[in-house]
């Protein structure tokens, strides 16, 4: 089965009440996990990496690593998806080596540090839709800018993440502005600031209203409610993996991720898109930590590898079955990137941001 856009994938999930978690990856053994769990429940799959991951594996790697997935798994639908492009020449690039969807984060500058104003963003990311919307691939757009609403920062990861204090409403996507940003952009999907973070340290505590908004979520629905919503930062740092890491000599401080019922509540107001990214190298790095502990004679990397394999399966067959993404593999047939390219040209997926309109079956 060939690739799928972000589109064409979103719009299938939105028909069919679910969303897909989008698993970051920078080696072989991440990709292989992240399909052997979807096929077990016929799910499709979102695989997407950083700029720090293309730079840690190289673009070339990288892209013979999902035209092998996508060989092995040929029943599997694959999006392949540049997260946080801080350019309109990184999201080019990914395009160029075989990526279906590109993310324009213009919610911050290039540097991927310094917030960026309103209308830089709507400037940066409708250059890239049409950019990527020539050739048919699909574009994801940030509005707000990501962080805690604890204490008014953000984390960084592979490098992407604002510096300093930023203000509240900063780290809140505004629905007015989120109405006008989809119609000025014409972006697939919209990511919003709502308190989640990178990293594994997003809450002091479980987070309640005042630190994960998620009402921000169901008042954006409403006023878009055709537009694909995407959660950053939502991993949820299950108890056991913390626990398991630190058993075996790890030093991770207590935290508190976004819980799943918080995710499956997002579903049901537009959530399409779920990213993960700390849970999978939690789960493999804290098998790492217990088999160095029991087997301390072992040096074999692929005793190591295959049981974190192991590990990151279980935690992505989880995730395919907790946001209903489990079983919709085999119904999607996938539309070619060129008939994607003539859609946009005719102006047939523009976005509907007006009332809410019926969804085909």
């Amino acid at each position: 089965m060939a690739r799928i856009t972000l589109r064409q994938l979103l719009d299938h999930a939105a028909s069919h009440g679910y969303a897909v978690p989008a698993f970051n990856i920078n080696n072989m053994e991440q990709g292989i996990a992240i399909m052997q769990a979807a096929a077990e429940v016929d799910a499709p799959v979102i695989i997407q990496a950083s700029r720090g991951a293309r730079s840690y594996a190289g673009d070339l790697m990288l892209s013979h690593m999902i035209d092998a997935l996508e060989r092995t798994y040929p029943d599997i639908p694959i999006c392949m998806h540049q997260d946080h492009g801080n350019d309109e020449a990184t999201c080019a690039s990914a395009i160029a080596h075989g990526f279906t969807s590109v993310m324009m984060d213009g919610s911050l500058k290039a540097d991927a540090k310094t917030a960026a104003d309103y209308d830089y963003n709507v400037a940066i990311t409708r250059r890239v839709v049409d950019l990527a919307h020539w050739v048919g691939a699909s574009v994801e757009g940030e509005l707000g800018v990501l962080g805690s609403l604890e204490h008014g920062g953000g984390e960084q990861e592979d490098g992407h993440g604002v510096e300093g204090k930023v203000s509240h409403d900063q780290l809140l996507t505004d629905p007015d502005q989120a109405v006008d940003f989809v119609r000025a952009t014409k972006v697939d999907a919209l990511a919003i600031a709502m308190g989640t973070s990178h990293g594994a340290y997003k809450f002091s505590r479980k987070p309640d209203g005042d630190i994960l908004a998620m009402r921000v979520v169901e008042e954006i629905h409403r006023r878009l409610p055709n537009t694909h919503l995407v959660m950053h930062g939502s991993s949820s740092v299950p108890q056991s993996l913390q626990d398991m890491f630190n058993q075996f000599g790890g030093e991770m401080p207590q935290t508190w991720g976004v819980p799943l019922e918080e995710i499956v509540r997002g579903i049901k107001s537009g959530v399409r898109k779920v990213n993960i990214d700390t849970d999978c190298r939690l789960a493999m790095t804290a098998v790492f930590r217990k088999v160095a502990a029991q087997s301390r004679n072992e040096f074999d990397p692929r005793k190591f590898l295959k049981p974190a394999m192991d590990a990151m399966r279980e935690l992505c067959r989880d995730r395919f079955e907790q946001f209903g993404t489990a079983g919709h593999a085999s119904k999607i047939k996938v539309v070619p990137l060129s008939e994607m390219a003539r859609r946009y040209r005719t102006g047939e997926l523009d976005p509907r941001t007006g009332a809410r309109e019926p969804v085909a079956a």
